[in-house]
């Protein structure tokens, strides 16, 4: 009976540990990040600038490959930003997609619109892979 019971327990922690491990591993591998950040001219109005939060975020639904969208504004208390302050962030299925994101006829349109509403004043961009955890 205890050899039962040991072999039970030993066949419960290995499970365990296995389904712990699988848990463990980047569920986002090959995805691509690109984040865009904006600094925009002070005489940008609040309603140009959801115009072209709007535009980015519809982005999305016209174009393959992206898989998600999300933006914000910056409240670090570090004054740290140098003007920038409004961050936009593409995740790709992986740098294939990105790739093709950038030369798509959607996003020149949305540089087009950018150009149109003349609100930016720079911008800079990342583009990364996410690591595994340490």
């Amino acid at each position: 009976m205890k050899k039962i019971y040991g072999l039970s327990l030993a066949l419960t922690v290995a499970m365990s540990a296995i389904l712990f491990l699988s848990g463990c591993q980047n569920t986002n591998e090959g995805q691509m990040r690109h984040i865009v950040v904006f600094k925009y001219k002070p005489d940008a109005s609040p309603a140009q600038i959801d115009s072209v939060t709007q535009a980015f975020g519809e982005l999305k639904n016209s174009i393959p490959g992206i898989v998600a969208f999300e933006h914000g504004v910056n409240n670090s208390p570090e004054n740290k930003n140098l003007g920038f302050t409004h961050v936009y962030m593409l995740t790709f299925e992986d740098a294939a997609a990105r790739d093709a994101y950038l030369p798509h006829p959607e996003h020149k349109k949305f540089g087009a619109l950018l150009g149109e509403l003349g609100v930016l004043e720079d911008a800079f961009v990342v583009d990364y892979s996410p690591a595994e955890s340490l």
